[in-house]
């Protein structure tokens, strides 16, 4: 299992505008492509106007496959454009992260038992 973190950094008083469009645009695309989000959460301490989604991928082929077709599917072209035209966002960081060799994802669990 794979788990990929990705950040994203809204500029001041955006986030609600992001979210809107998230909502009404892309949600239901991402859930069905995408599958099996772990978590979607904002800050609360720290960086300010940032949004974290974490999402779980049984391999790196499995994770290019449903983000290919993600990417094909006209409403997240859609969502996609509004995003960039809306001149929303400062940054975007992506992370692919594997599980040490004690930890097992699927229990959620650690050690050697």
């Amino acid at each position: 299992m794979i788990v990929e973190i990705r950040t994203y950094t809204f500029k001041t008083g955006r986030m609600a505008e992001w979210t809107e469009l998230y909502e009404t645009t892309a949600l239901a695309c991402q859930a069905e492509h995408l599958g099996r989000c772990a978590g979607h959460y904002v800050t609360d301490v720290g960086p300010l106007n940032q949004l974290v989604h974490i999402w779980l991928y049984d391999s790196y082929e499995d994770r290019a496959k449903r983000r290919a077709a993600m990417y094909a599917d006209p409403r997240f072209k859609a969502y996609a454009a509004k995003l960039r035209d809306g001149d929303m966002l400062l940054s975007q960081d992506s992370k692919v992260m594997v599980a040490t060799p004690f930890f097992t994802p699927a229990a959620g669990t650690l050690g050697r038992g």
